[in-house]
C-alpha cells in the first residue's frame, strides 16, 4: 500500500487522496462548502508536526493493533480476493478502508479548530472506502467509492471486537476474534456478502513489521499480512446472484510518511501459487525509471516459513501494456516475475485489462492469473496487482 503497498496498498496514494477527501470534507456540511479547494488542500497538507511515525520495529499487540491508530496520519485495512462460483465461474473483489487525519490532536491549526467546532460532526477522522467487482465472464469491471468523517457511527474502526465501516460496507469479526470475519458492500448494481476464514497465520512484513519506503527516517509504515483467507459467500450482480468460494488477501499499514521526490509510483503483487504458497513484492519505481532499492518482498510456503525479498533478488519484466479508454493512461498489461535463486518463473496477466479505477484519484488494481513453473515444477495461480503513478 502499498493497498494496499499495500500495498493491500498506498503512502503516495493516500497523500493524494487526503487533498481529494479534503473537499469532500468541506462539501459535507453546507457553510463549509463554500470553501475553496486550496483551503481543504492547506489544513489537510500540513506537515507532519504532532504525528507519530515508523522509525523502528515495535513489539505488535493484538487484537488491539487491528484497530486504529490515530496517532498516525494514514492507515488502511485492505482486502482483495479471487473467487469462483459451483459452475467455475470466476470473479475478482477488492475492499478497502483508508482512515486518514485532518489534523493531530496536539498540532491543529487554530483554523481546523475554528471550523471543527462550527460543525455538529466534530471528528479529526476521515474515512474513505474503494470497493470493486471483476467479472470476468462477463468483461465487465464495478468500483464505487464513497467518504465520510468519523463520528455518529457513520465510519470508523474498533479493534475489540473487530469492525472497520464507512456507512453500510464493512469488515466484522466475530466476538473478540478478527476470524471469522465477514465482508459486506454493496451499491444499486453489484454487492458482496463474504465470510474469510483464516488459513495461513499473520505475517510481519519487511523488519519484524517495519516497512521502510525510503532512506529518510520515518518514511516508513507498520505493515502486516494475511496472505491466504479461505472465502466463502455471495456476490450479486444486477439481479443475479452467485454463491462463490476462493481465496482472499488482507494488508493492514500505518504510517505518517510519503514516498521520496525520486519516486513515481509502485507496482503491487499479492499472489496466490497452486503449491500452497504465496509472494508478496512491491517494486517502487523512480522518476528515472529504475526500481528503487527499497523495493521489498517476501514468500511465504506452504510449511509458513518465510524468505525476504529485495530489489536485487527479484526481476520484473512487461511484456504487454494497455492503455485505458477512459484515462488515456498506459498500464502495463502483462509481466515476467522472476526470483532465479528460488527457482521461480512466473508468466502474470490481467483477467481484464480494464481494471482502472476512476474515482477521486485513479490507479489501476486488478485480479490477476499465473502460470510458470517453481523449482522445476509447474505452478499456477492468482493474486492481484496495483499500479499507481502512470
Amino acid at each position: 500500500m502499498m493497498k494496499k503497498p499495500a500495498v493491500s496498498i498506498s503512502i503516495l496514494l493516500i497523500s493524494a487522496l487526503l487533498v481529494f477527501a479534503g473537499v469532500r470534507f468541506f462539501q459535507t456540511n453546507e457553510r463549509l462548502a463554500m470553501q475553496s479547494q486550496d483551503a481543504a488542500a492547506n489544513v489537510l497538507m500540513a506537515d507532519d508536526k504532532g504525528f507519530a511515525k515508523a522509525y523502528s520495529p515495535r513489539l505488535f499487540e493484538f487484537p488491539a493493533d487491528h484497530g486504529a491508530h490515530p496517532d498516525y496520519r494514514t492507515e488502511w485495512w485492505y482486502f482483495t480476493g479471487n473467487l469462483k462460483d459451483a459452475s467455475g465461474r470466476p470473479f475478482g473483489y477488492q475492499l478497502t478502508f483508508f482512515r486518514f487525519a485532518l489534523a493531530a490532536e496536539t498540532t491543529a491549526s487554530e483554523s481546523t479548530e475554528r471550523l471543527m467546532s462550527e460543525s455538529a460532526w466534530r471528528n479529526r477522522q476521515m474515512y474513505m472506502a474503494h470497493f470493486t467487482v471483476t467479472d470476468i465472464q462477463g468483461n465487465t469491471f464495478y468500483h464505487d467509492e464513497r467518504f465520510s468523517r468519523a463520528g455518529l457511527d457513520l465510519a470508523g474502526a474498533e479493534a475489540e471486537p473487530f469492525r472497520v465501516w464507512l456507512n453500510d460496507w464493512s469488515a466484522e469479526g466475530s466476538g473478540q476474534t478478527v476470524f471469522p470475519l465477514k465482508l459486506t458492500a454493496k451499491n444499486s448494481t453489484v454487492a458482496i456478502d463474504l465470510q474469510l476464514t483464516m488459513d495461513k497465520p499473520l505475517v510481519l512484513q519487511g523488519n519484524q513489521g517495519l516497512s521502510q519506503k525510503s532512506e529518510q527516517a520515518g518514511n516508513a509504515s507498520y505493515y502486516y499480512s494475511f496472505t491466504r483467507l479461505t472465502t466463502a459467500g455471495s456476490i450479486r450482480i444486477n439481479n443475479q446472484s452467485f454463491s462463490v468460494s476462493g481465496a482472499s488477501w488482507m494488508d493492514r499499514e500505518w504510517s505518517t510518511s510519503a514516498l521520496s521526490a525520486e519516486q513515481a509510483g509502485w507496482d503491487w503483487f499479492s499472489l496466490q501459487l497452486s503449491d500452497h504458497s504465496e509472494i508478496m513484492f512491491y517494486r517502487l519505481r523512480r522518476k528515472d525509471g529504475k526500481a528503487d532499492t527499497y523495493s521489498s518482498g517476501i514468500i511465504v510456503e506452504a510449511d509458513n516459513s518465510q524468505l525476504r525479498l529485495n530489489a536485487a533478488s527479484v526481476n520484473i519484466d512487461v511484456s504487454e501494456q494497455w492503455t485505458s479508454p477512459h484515462s488515456h493512461s498506459t498500464y502495463p498489461a502483462k509481466w515476467r516475475l522472476t526470483i532465479p535463486q528460488q527457482g521461480i518463473s512466473l508468466e502474470i496477466t490481467p483477467f481484464l485489462n480494464d481494471q482502472e479505477l476512476n474515482g477521486r484519484y485513479r490507479y489501476w488494481e486488478g485480479a490477476v492469473k499465473l502460470t510458470g513453473e517453481k523449482n522445476g515444477r509447474p505452478v499456477s495461480g492468482q493474486g492481484y496487482v496495483e499500479l499507481t503513478g502512470y
